[in-house]
């Protein structure tokens, strides 16, 4: 008598089962985890973007976030439209039918700093870039942003949305601790508190600070 070696189909099936069962456990947190470096990699990106185009500003037209006021000819919107590429403006908390939750964190560009979404946000501005990164800031509040030293002036805040209107639209948070030391972000959400001033612009939170300066 010849002898078969094999799987039986019950064992073929137990074993599919199981690695259904395995990749159900698995595909929501490696799904999450490669959303997360997505994001924080277009946090980087969005924030060295800014910075170079401020430079760049500087370079060619002599003026930084510090020379900034009320005037069109010098302030922030017309910075940033000169030197990136800006496809769309929306003014105060627009409507988004795919995304009409959205409208109330426009609110929130000084989040953090005691600002809640009740606030009237009727005057921010959102510039929508090519690449799908949006920043929102209050253009009354942008103006002569410097931290120079001896200096009176004020650091200006917004924030960076890296991809726009899209879902989960959540500012980042520390998943455990609460100060530069000791805060951890298992996977990085989209939305990052940002403040500049002369030619700088930073993380404004400890979670936003986390992100960008884990390896």
């Amino acid at each position: 008598m010849t002898k078969r070696f094999g799987f039986t189909l019950a064992e073929v099936l137990i074993t599919l089962g199981i690695i259904g069962v395995v990749a159900a456990m698995t595909m929501p947190t490696l799904m999450n985890s490669t959303q997360g470096a997505q994001y924080k990699a277009a946090y980087k990106k969005a924030l060295s973007a800014i910075s170079q185009a401020v430079t760049l500003n500087v370079a060619l037209d002599e003026w930084s976030f510090a020379d900034m006021t009320t005037d069109e000819t010098y302030s922030l919107e017309t910075m940033l439209k000169s030197r990136m590429n800006v496809v769309r403006t929306e003014t105060g908390t627009f409507n988004d039918p795919k995304n009409a939750k959205y409208e109330a964190k426009i609110g929130l560009a000084n989040h953090g700093q005691g600002v809640t979404a009740a606030e009237d946000t009727a005057g921010n501005v959102t510039l929508f870039f090519n690449d799908g990164i949006m920043f929102t800031y209050a253009p009354n509040d942008a103006t002569g942003c410097t931290q120079a030293e001896g200096a009176t002036g004020k650091v200006c805040t917004g924030f960076i949305d890296v991809n726009g209107i899209k879902a989960p639209n959540r500012f980042v948070q520390c998943d455990t601790g609460s100060t530069d030391d000791d805060c951890e972000i298992k996977n990085p959400t989209d939305v990052y508190p940002v403040k500049f001033y002369d030619q700088t612009m930073l993380p404004n939170s400890v979670a936003a600070r986390a992100v960008l300066y884990s390896k």
